[in-house]
């Protein structure tokens, strides 16, 4: 359960964090607006602080989501796609994005290729991690939501990736939101079964 209630309070402080300084940063347009650019400037430790801690959070989720499955349905590649996304989500923290029209920096593509690979990592792990939900009796109806929606939001990154004309801050917020929507949902599940678990033991 603390796995679990870690994860849901990472995923929280990430979104307050990300309302916060769009509340701060009015110069910027929301809609038009990438997220890294709220890293830049005014508030942007805020955010970074809140990178890492959702970070610390998908690692957090796929350990308790590994220790909550049967023997049978655990696999070690969820949690590896996991921990990949949330070092590749601390990398794109501390390492800046290049500013529309300037020259193109090494520290630009580490950005870059870093936030690309955090979103598909989290994306296929969560896929891995539906799939073997269907392994365990007791996680199995919840493959019924969590596959599909993991393909959703591997498919929507793929869709952000190539399509350049869409509003890129508006496309890529919705985007996380997806993949945080599909985490929040883990999270409580495993919230709720931990404390089935502990009833049963009580009782």
């Amino acid at each position: 359960m603390r796995l679990a209630n870690f994860a849901l309070a990472s995923l929280a402080a990430f979104v307050l964090a990300s309302l916060a300084l769009h509340a701060l940063r009015p110069e910027l347009d929301p809609v038009r607006s990438q997220m890294s650019l709220y890293l830049i400037g005014k508030g942007g430790h805020l955010l970074q602080a809140a990178y890492c801690g959702l970070s610390v959070g998908m690692v957090a989720l796929a350990l308790g989501l590994y220790r909550a499955l049967a023997p049978a349905a655990r696999s070690a590649a969820p949690l590896l796609l996991f921990a990949l996304a949330g070092l590749s989500l601390t990398v794109t923290a501390f390492a800046w994005m290049d500013m529309p029209g300037v020259d193109r920096t090494v520290e630009g593509l580490i950005h870059g290729v870093s936030a690309q690979a955090a979103f598909l990592f989290a994306t296929t792990g969560a896929i891995l991690q539906a799939l073997r939900f269907g392994h365990d009796p007791a996680w199995r109806g919840h493959r019924r939501w969590a596959l599909p929606w993991a393909l959703a939001c591997f498919g929507a990154v793929w869709v952000l990736a190539l399509w350049r004309e869409a509003p890129r801050g508006l496309a890529q917020k919705a985007v996380i939101g997806l993949i945080l929507g599909w985490m929040a949902v883990a999270a409580w599940q495993l919230r709720t079964q931990a404390r089935a678990g502990n009833a049963d033991i009580l009782t």
